[in-house]
């Protein structure tokens, strides 16, 4: 395969976003293809057979743009429907359960965990069944808050209410003497200094985002995949439906300009 193919990216929404980011951080060289179902978000409430047949399709659009690579960047998905990304991609696939699991372990001193993501994710266990195979004597703590991912996306980072809500939902993991807490949902990195603050620097924040960025990175060195290019890399934004909104917001949490977004 030709080195220098893009990256594809997918997301219920606009949260893969901050997985693009940390992407672009990381391997500043590579051209990435983003394809956000925004017709359906969000994925987390739905049930594991809708969520496989989105994924399926998902994962479509993006071989149509000849990726060498897919990056799941839906933590829903990656909990329950990365075996079907991986039947039909014919490319290398990387979830962020598994890199966000290894980084949680190797970041956790105490082996008290806890998670925090969507009603999906949580309900899944997947996070805590990752972590538990990396090291099965860690104590796994999970929280859905579902409510988190409408007020990132209406821009109440530092709101007043965005900070009760926080207490309200991480409270009963602070009972728990949690020393990490993983951020099991793309939108969350947006909170990191709303729910550090409630925490009180008693856990250790992990993003999955970042942890998924390292392993995509030694993915690609693997396989032989990483572009050697110096050039600027060529970003392309996919959704399917409201192309304007997502753009509005999205600067948010890619902390740059996305240009062009374009509907399929």
């Amino acid at each position: 395969m030709n080195s220098d193919r893009p990256i594809g990216v997918f997301d219920s929404g606009i949260g893969g976003l901050t997985v693009v980011r940390s992407l672009t951080r990381r391997l500043p060289h590579e051209n990435i293809v983003y394809y956000g179902d925004t017709a359906r978000v969000p994925y987390g409430p739905k049930s594991p057979q809708v969520v496989r047949e989105y994924a399926a399709e998902d994962t479509e659009v993006l071989l149509a743009h000849n990726v060498k690579m897919i990056v799941v960047a839906c933590n829903t998905v990656s909990a329950v429907a990365l075996d079907v990304v991986q039947k039909r991609a014919r490319v290398p696939v990387v979830g962020v359960i598994i890199p966000g699991a290894e980084a949680a372990v190797q970041t956790s001193r105490k082996k008290r965990i806890g998670v925090v993501g969507t009603i999906g994710t949580v309900r899944s266990r997947a996070y805590e069944n990752a972590i538990r195979q990396v090291d099965s004597s860690v104590q796994v703590f999970s929280k859905a808050c579902p409510l988190f991912v409408p007020l990132v996306e209406e821009g109440w980072i530092n709101h007043k209410a965005t900070e009760l809500i926080a207490h309200e939902y991480l409270f009963p993991l602070t009972l728990e003497k949690i020393d990490t807490l993983v951020l099991g949902c793309t939108h969350y990195p947006l909170l990191q200094n709303v729910i550090g603050s409630v925490l009180k620097g008693a856990a250790t924040l992990v993003d999955s985002g970042e942890a998924t960025a390292g392993a995509v990175e030694r993915e690609l060195d693997a396989h032989g995949l990483r572009n050697p290019s110096t050039l600027k890399p060529n970003l392309k934004f996919f959704v399917s439906d409201i192309p304007h909104s997502f753009s509005e917001v999205g600067e948010r949490f890619l902390g740059q300009k996305l240009g062009v977004v374009k509907k399929v």
